[in-house]
């Protein structure tokens, strides 16, 4: 993807950058740390590997992750967010997600956020509690 010349403010740039139904998921994946293809591959439900590669290309040419290869065999290659622009933009979508966490409480859709491993029972109630008395 190429990145326009006609921009007349920086947030239609970061909106270029991550559009797409993958990129913020892909990013949010790697937030804790480097990941190989396959593995970001099962934790990403219904990607295609040729997607996740064109995505990773995509986020590499923006600075938002960057590609360490290894040598030997098998082939093995890491993904991992970049130090600055990466970082950033997790801290964004780690906004997002809590705003996708909040609407999920609000339309109870609580099982979700618990069989994913997103927030606990325990923190589902707490925050459900402090919704209600809110």
């Amino acid at each position: 993807m190429k990145i326009r010349d006609d921009y007349t403010c920086p947030l239609e740039i970061v909106h270029d950058i991550i559009k797409g139904k993958w990129k913020t998921i892909i990013l949010y994946q790697l937030k804790d740390g480097p990941k190989g293809l396959a593995e970001l591959e099962r934790e990403i439900a219904g990607i295609t590997q040729k997607m996740l590669l064109e995505q990773l290309k995509e986020l590499i040419e923006f600075g938002l992750v960057e590609k360490k290869s290894f040598e030997g065999y098998p082939l093995r290659v890491e993904y991992s967010i970049t130090p600055r622009r990466g970082r950033k933009m997790i801290e964004a979508i780690t906004i997002m997600q809590k705003v996708g966490v909040d609407y999920m409480l609000e339309k109870g859709m609580t099982d979700a956020l618990i069989s994913k491993g997103i927030l606990s029972e325990d923190e589902v109630c707490k925050l459900v509690k402090e919704a209600s008395n809110g």
